[in-house]
């Protein structure tokens, strides 16, 4: 898996999080499956404390807890093996919190340039013109 490295799960280039902070719990899954869907706990629910992470910084910390609260809770249970169920929970993990600490850029307002504006008074000519060939033709009134 790309997003692990050694013993700590990498979510952004300044985010690292070590694996015994998580918390694994494994149920059985329910729906079709027969025998092995009865016996087998391949359901995974992962939990990950944000409020007593020692992993995070404390702008990562508060951004996460503003974002997703202070603990992050996800589940996987898609496929039929605890192992592969594993994989998809700590994917879907890194993901929600690559998510939360993605910092957009502020929105710098900028004017239209002469061209585009050239070209909406153009295009409102344009309208106005085959409106304007729509209409019925006058007729004249000599009476």
């Amino acid at each position: 898996m790309r997003s692990v490295d050694g013993e700590r799960l990498r979510v952004s280039r300044s985010c690292a999080i070590a694996f015994d902070e998580l918390e694994w719990h494994f149920t059985g899954a329910g729906g079709p499956g027969g025998q092995h869907a009865n016996t087998a706990n391949t359901k995974v629910e992962l939990r990950f404390d944000v409020a007593g992470s020692p992993s995070l910084g404390p702008r990562q910390r508060a951004r996460l807890q503003e974002r997703l609260g202070p603990v992050v809770r996800v589940t996987a249970s898609d496929r039929r093996s605890q192992h592969q169920n594993r994989e998809l929970a700590i994917e879907r993990l890194r993901s929600k919190l690559a998510a939360a600490l993605r910092v957009d850029a502020a929105r710098v307002a900028t004017a239209p340039s002469r061209a585009a504006k050239a070209r909406r008074v153009e295009e409102k000519r344009h309208r106005a013109d085959i409106k304007r060939t729509r209409r019925r033709p006058a007729t004249d009134d000599e009476g």
